[in-house]
């Protein structure tokens, strides 16, 4: 278990809301091949995004979006940061900024200062699955675990339906 890891099982044990880790092949960490292998549904997996807006300097934020929904980058994002041009982060980015590969991104152990931002469509599932901090395990639990950390918002149409 690495040091992100290790952080981000203290985080979420830190909020006192029931939970579980699922321990998993790290070849099978990304979404559609998690959930094939190990029996969970789309609809209740959710991934963590890092975004960037593109200016001088960049800001940043983290989006946690319902695997079956694509975040809305270009409007939303992009006007909640205040920037002209927003993109998903190149995934070193990413790492450097959360200490997290992509495929375990979470939103437990963040920067304090990043913004996370959550479309409101997890929040109305009962249960979900979420990245762990590395490729090796996910948490599954209510959405109460997002809301609970102290720099999340919840945003409607932060994400829109795949056609």
């Amino acid at each position: 278990m690495d040091a992100t890891e290790v952080t981000v099982r203290e985080v979420v044990a830190g909020l006192g809301i029931d939970h579980e880790f699922v321990d998993c092949d790290p070849d099978l960490a990304d979404t559609a091949q998690f959930i094939e292998a190990y029996g969970y549904a789309a609809e209740d997996s959710a991934n963590t995004i890092v975004v960037i807006g593109k200016g001088e300097p960049p800001v940043y934020a983290a989006c946690v979006v319902l695997a079956t929904t694509r975040l809305d980058v270009n409007k939303t994002v992009r006007k909640r940061l205040g920037v002209k041009k927003a993109s998903f982060a190149p995934a070193d980015v990413t790492t450097e900024l959360t200490g997290m590969m992509v495929g375990g991104v979470t939103p437990f152990g963040l920067p304090a200062d990043m913004p996370l931002w959550i479309d409101s469509r997890v929040v109305e599932r009962e249960r979900i699955l979420l990245g762990g901090g590395s490729r090796s395990c996910k948490v599954v639990g209510p959405p109460a675990l997002l809301t609970a950390l102290p720099n999340s918002e919840v945003v409607d149409g932060l994400a829109n339906e795949i056609p």
